[in-house]
């Protein structure tokens, strides 16, 4: 009996030890063939711009082409979860978000991939960030004057949105303040801040970028950047903190993963070189020019974010009232 119990421990070890001696090599030999970036967002969209300006310079760095497959639906869930299945040897990585690592596990039930179980983190890619803007009409020019007109007129006011991450955000705000809002959702960004423009809606949380020419040509008043300094594209904007609400602070994000059990020295691998181009003055002009901050973690630093992130759009729905959608 004795002998039997060793020679499992032994065969186990063994098992062990041949395991990680082939991902030793899997990763010397890494990579040997074109790497698939899935993005779970259509061709063209600011997300789609990012991971092709990083997918260019790191098939230069890797020796191997880097291919852009677009995967859009369920806010991202689709391209999630193609991945999560995918074979977990370097060859497939995905893009991910808020909205689809974290606001999608918050707010649905049956969600058939784990953001936190299926996948490996490789690296936080950029923030960026998010800026609360009002139609002039509203005649209100920061946040506590908002703050004030939407406790007179309680659920009077309209606010756009495209899409569930900024919904929340929103949300999350309303619940700091203590405010009413009318949730309108538009199905995409540009019609949510033609409606800004238009003022069919009153006020929206939104990335910097699409707005940015509006609020310069003065159809929409910024009032405070959700972020924990203020933004270069608009310094006169003042922060949350500094308009009034100290600890609400934001950012919209993407990284990037790969499914769970793809061997440490390749997700090693793949963050150093990631990182390395996210660093190259080429890379960060085309990226910071529309507001977002080049980031580049290490794969636990990310993971640790992404936790924080889940518990934090969980208790904001929690706190809401928010249901969780059942499908």
């Amino acid at each position: 009996m004795k002998t039997s119990k060793f020679l499992f421990a032994g065969l186990s070890l063994s098992c062990a030890a041949l395991a990680i001696a082939s991902n030793g090599v899997l990763a010397q030999g890494y990579p040997s063939k074109p790497i698939h970036f899935v993005v779970p967002s259509s061709p063209g969209g600011a997300n789609d711009f990012r991971a092709r300006v990083l997918a260019e310079k790191l098939s230069q760095s890797l020796g191997q082409q880097v291919l852009i497959e677009n995967k859009p639906g369920a806010d991202g869930a689709i391209g999630m979860e193609l991945v999560a299945r995918s074979a977990p040897d370097g060859y497939t990585i995905v893009q991910t978000a808020v909205g689809s690592a974290v606001v999608n596990p918050a707010l649905y039930k049956r969600l058939r991939y784990d953001p936190v179980k299926d996948f490996e983190q490789i690296t936080l890619v950029i923030a960026t960030t998010i800026i609360l803007a009002a139609h002039p009409s509203l005649q209100v020019s920061s946040v506590k004057e908002l703050v004030a007109l939407a406790k007179s007129k309680p659920g009077h006011l309209n606010y756009a949105t495209s899409t569930s991450a900024y919904y929340l955000i929103t949300e999350m705000f309303k619940l700091r303040t203590g405010i009413d809002m009318l949730y309108v959702p538009y199905k995409g960004d540009a019609p949510a801040v033609k409606a800004l423009i238009a003022g069919e809606a009153q006020v929206m949380f939104d990335p910097i970028l699409p707005l940015l020419s509006q609020i310069k040509a003065g159809k929409v008043r910024p009032l405070a950047v959700a972020s924990a300094s203020r933004s270069p594209a608009l310094p006169d904007v003042p922060t949350m903190a500094e308009a009034g609400l100290p600890g609400f602070e934001v950012n919209t994000w993407t990284g990037i993963a790969a499914p769970a059990g793809t061997p440490k020295e390749i997700v090693r691998r793949l963050n150093s070189e990631i990182v390395k181009v996210l660093h190259m003055p080429a890379v960060r002009e085309r990226l910071e020019g529309g507001g977002d901050k080049i980031v580049g973690s290490t794969p636990e630093e990310f993971s640790a974010l992404l936790k924080a992130e889940l518990a934090k759009y969980s208790n904001v729905i929690k706190e809401a009232g928010i249901p969780r959608i059942d499908q």
